[in-house]
Formats: structure tokens, sequence, C-alpha cells
């Protein structure tokens, strides 16, 4: 339990390093450290319960979408300010290295089996952002549906 926390709050101050990095500003820099530490939350939790790293990194990616645009859309900020440091956690770095590592030292197959995680773990990342798009897309119908205000202020919005 105390390795959880420790990671959860190493994991909200990387995500919100990184999006100094990336000069967020700074009334996003918060929220974007609480989307990266959320989603991390639900990739551990995933894989403590043993879906497996394709399933928990979708999960994460997914959740990072939906929350991502969410709070785009209500601090009125381009959505890559909140969902790029928040990916910082997921990004298979370590397999890389390990990958670039074996392949230098002649280890091909230990070196394709990291090759498989890193495009395995990609994969999952991309699918996560591509459900979070639908979703997103799905809730703006809807709400464009059901209420009239929303409709009539977003009417010019070639998107929806």
């Amino acid at each position: 339990m105390i390795e959880l926390v420790t990671d959860l709050i190493l994991t909200y101050i990387a995500t919100i390093t990184f999006g100094i990095l990336l000069n967020v500003p700074r009334r996003g820099l918060n929220m974007a450290g609480w989307i990266g530490t959320l989603s991390y939350l639900a990739y551990k939790l995933c894989m403590l319960t043993s879906l497996g790293m394709a399933l928990s990194n979708l999960i994460g990616a997914l959740l990072i979408g939906i929350l991502s645009m969410q709070t785009a859309r209500f601090k009125k900020m381009p959505v890559i300010n909140f969902n790029i440091p928040a990916l910082v956690p997921f990004v298979p770095g370590g397999q890389a290295y390990q990958m670039v590592k074996n392949f230098a030292l002649g280890d091909n197959s230990l070196a394709l089996s990291y090759l498989l995680q890193v495009v395995i773990i990609a994969g999952a990342i991309a699918f996560g952002f591509l459900l979070a798009e639908l979703f997103n897309r799905l809730q703006a119908r809807l709400m464009l549906k059901l209420s009239s205000r929303w409709r009539h202020e977003n009417r010019h919005n070639p998107r929806l």
C-alpha cells in the first residue's frame, strides 16, 4: 500500500514536471497532474487484478483521453496540455532501452520480446485515445440532442 501511494505521488510530480517542460500554462498544471495520477492508479489497479499489460495500458490511455477532453472543455484550453504530460508514466521507455541494449549485445530473441512489448503498449495507448475520441463525440452528439442551449452554442462546430 505504501508503495502504491509513493508511486502515485511520484507520478503526480513527474506529470507536473513534464508539463512545466512542455510550457503548459500554470492554470492547467494541477489538472494535468491529477489526470496523470488517476489514470496511473487505474493502470496499477488493472495490473494488480491481472488484466494484462495491453488492457491495463488501454484503460489508462482511455481514462487520460476522456479526462483530458473534459478538462480541456472545462478550462477552455487545448487537450494536448493535459494528455501529453499525463502520458509520461505510460511511455514504454524501459522496454525500449532493454530492446536496444539486447540488440547491441546480440541477444536478438530477448530484444524481439521487448520490441513486441513496446509495440503492444504503444498500440494500446493509441487505441485508448481513439476510443476516448469516440466517447467524446458520442457525448457531444447526445448533448446536442438533449440540450437546446448546448445546441445553440455549438451550432457552428463542423465536427459535431
